[in-house]
């Protein structure tokens, strides 16, 4: 892998990780369109650790109440007894399901579901999912005058566990993590912006995971002539990761989910047309 590559990809993949348009399918159909091979779930997996550090630059604050807050609650012999902790319990508890799917399924991940005609499936069903969030959200604020619970202190464990099953779905190239489990938390009563805080927090145990386990399984292939592209890569999407998430959140605060919706349907929409047409080819590389 070229520099050039390495530094495009690193591009995508923290302009896309946050954004709820899905890293995975734009890490998939950006090197097809320019006819590059797929850099495959490992290296994918690998450079998510630069967006891991981007999250942890961005929702510092947030991170350090969790820590002081579970501290706090040890202290007290109750390891639930204050609101940080439980909602560190509930990052935990959303975390299983996407650890068990992972490796339930990693050959089914790492091959199959990269093809471009799966990626186009799980783009559909999942922008399906968040017009059907946003409908919900507006129906809230007519009824109530509010899109929904705000602030982290107001999670539950319905929130928790909902998000955790809709992440374990984001190992399908196309449904980003982020998109569905931002639709899901809303459906569940949160607004936009708390709904995605509470998807980066949950996001950072099972990115993290991934990424170690990843490197070092594949270390010999990843680290073998791709060291540099691995390295560029990886502080590429840090950089990006952390002004989009910034950006989004900021965005989410007044903003509606309409616009990546409308872009995931003309992405598929595209995908589809060129798998038809033969510019691109439908078998993963």
């Amino acid at each position: 892998m070229s520099t050039l590559e390495a530094v495009v990809l690193g591009i995508v993949q923290g302009l896309t990780e946050f954004l709820p348009v899905s890293s995975s399918a734009h890490l998939r159909i950006v090197p097809a369109l320019l006819g590059w091979s797929d850099p495959g779930a490992a290296y994918s997996a690998v450079i998510q650790c630069g967006t891991l550090a981007a999250v942890c630059l961005a929702l510092r604050h947030d991170i350090s109440k969790l820590i002081w807050g579970c501290l706090a609650a040890l202290r007290m012999g109750r390891p639930l007894g204050t609101p940080e902790a439980r909602l560190a319990a509930l990052i935990v508890l959303g975390t299983v399901p996407i650890v068990v799917a992972g490796f339930t399924f990693k050959q089914l991940i790492r091959g199959e579901a990269r093809q471009l005609a799966v990626v186009v499936a799980a783009l559909l069903a999942a922008t399906a999912l968040m017009a059907i969030a946003e409908l919900a959200c507006l129906r809230r604020s007519r009824r109530t005058g509010s899109p929904g619970r705000d602030g982290l202190d107001r999670v539950g464990f319905s929130d928790g566990v909902g998000m955790g099953l809709a992440q374990m779905l984001a190992l399908v190239p196309g449904t980003s993590r982020s998109g569905i489990t931002i639709s899901v938390g809303m459906l569940t009563g949160l607004d936009r912006r708390t709904a995605a805080r509470f998807s980066f927090l949950l996001s950072l145990p099972a990115v993290a995971a991934a990424a170690i386990l990843e490197a070092w399984q594949q270390r010999h292939e990843i680290l073998g002539d791709d060291v540099w592209a691995t390295l560029v890569g990886t502080l590429t999407a840090g950089i990006v990761g952390y002004v989009s998430i910034q950006w989004l959140l900021r965005m989410l605060t007044g903003h509606t989910l309409w616009p990546f919706i409308v872009y995931r349907l003309g992405l598929a929409t595209l995908l589809v047309w060129m798998l038809a047409a033969g510019w691109i080819a439908a078998p993963a590389a």
